[in-house]
């Protein structure tokens, strides 16, 4: 059974020891992916419970100026850890009182006293405690006082050597390479989300949209896109495995809206269904174009038109790759 936990105190959440991976895992991607799979691995080879320690806000969104881009919401992070069979989640809340804590005291009182870490699973450039004081070598050093094994998973690299991370994939999703993005992921980007009611402009245009709110979730792309979208439930059903295809335009709307808040908002093609309040995931498949500013409604329209159509054109000699459900 899986149990997400968020605080430092409190009785230790596996009391027969555990398997244990740290990190961040936003996108869970193939590196991610492959840390997991050990953790899972030796946990029923030694009969111990595999479970994450993990942070949100993430570590670095909590010391940067700047909103960090996410690959994943945590939603996302969680059905993935779910799917990768951890039972034990210890996902902290990552603020000034867990960055000033020290590299010894994180081992004793999180690894230790938390989840009785019998073995603990890391990538080679680890670093924990206040001011990224402790590293795999000082980990190793402290395992022999408390009594666990540290193993490290070395860099996942693809077929052509490429190191998998989460800040490359970033940057080749900004640069709109998702076939890039979706070797190093393991499977298709996608943002998924429940259906809101939106102002019903598109309707007006002849481009009715399904919407999903970001809320503070800062996506790694905007713009127009080439989209698929797929729904375990309801309508969307029949398009489980190849996604329906449609448009979709991520973004603050210049043309229409002067609130600022982004928005996903997504033309389906050739359907007639009722989505309002059913989670749906959107594929990323190509950009068209950055988002921009009309003189008008009529202007807005025509581009609407162009986008549509090259959307289409792209999806039909696209071939369809099946992803997770949201």
């Amino acid at each position: 059974m899986f149990q997400v936990h968020r605080d430092i105190a409190g009785p230790c959440l596996a009391p027969d020891g555990s398997v244990l991976a740290i990190g961040a895992f936003d996108g869970l991607h193939r590196g991610h992916a492959a840390l997991v799979a050990r953790v899972r691995a030796r946990a029923r080879e030694r009969g111990l419970v595999p479970a994450v320690v993990s942070f949100e806000p993430l570590p670095r969104a909590f010391f940067s100026r700047e909103p960090l881009a996410r690959l994943s919401s945590l939603r996302e992070k969680l059905s993935g850890l779910v799917d990768a069979g951890i039972e034990q989640l210890l996902l902290l809340r990552f603020d000034a009182r867990l960055a000033s804590m020290s590299a010894e005291d994180f081992v004793r009182e999180v690894l230790v006293a938390r989840m009785d870490a019998r073995e603990i699973w890391v990538g080679a450039k680890f670093r924990f405690g206040h001011q990224r004081s402790g590293d795999v070598d000082r980990l190793r050093r402290m395992a022999a006082e408390h009594g666990f094994e540290v193993r490290v998973l070395e860099p996942v690299a693809t077929g052509d050597g490429e190191r998998v991370s989460a800040s490359r994939i970033r940057a080749t999703l900004a640069a709109g390479d998702f076939a890039h993005a979706a070797r190093l992921l393991g499977r298709p980007f996608t943002i998924g989300g429940r259906v809101v009611e939106g102002r019903r402009l598109g309707r007006d245009l002849g481009y009715p949209t399904a919407n999903l709110r970001l809320g503070k979730r800062v996506p790694p792309v905007a713009g127009i896109f080439a989209v698929r979208v797929r729904g375990r439930h309801g309508p969307l059903a029949q398009f489980a495995e190849a996604g329906c295809p449609g448009v979709a335009s991520l973004g603050v709307r210049p043309t229409i809206a002067s609130d600022g808040e982004p928005l996903l908002e997504v033309h389906l093609f050739d359907f007639d269904g009722e989505l309002y309040g059913r989670r749906i995931e959107v594929e990323f498949v190509a950009k068209l174009r950055d988002e921009e500013k009309f003189a008008g409604l009529d202007a807005l329209k025509a581009q609407m038109d162009r986008d549509a159509a090259a959307a289409r054109s792209i999806l039909s000699d696209t071939p369809s790759a099946s992803g997770a459900i949201a």
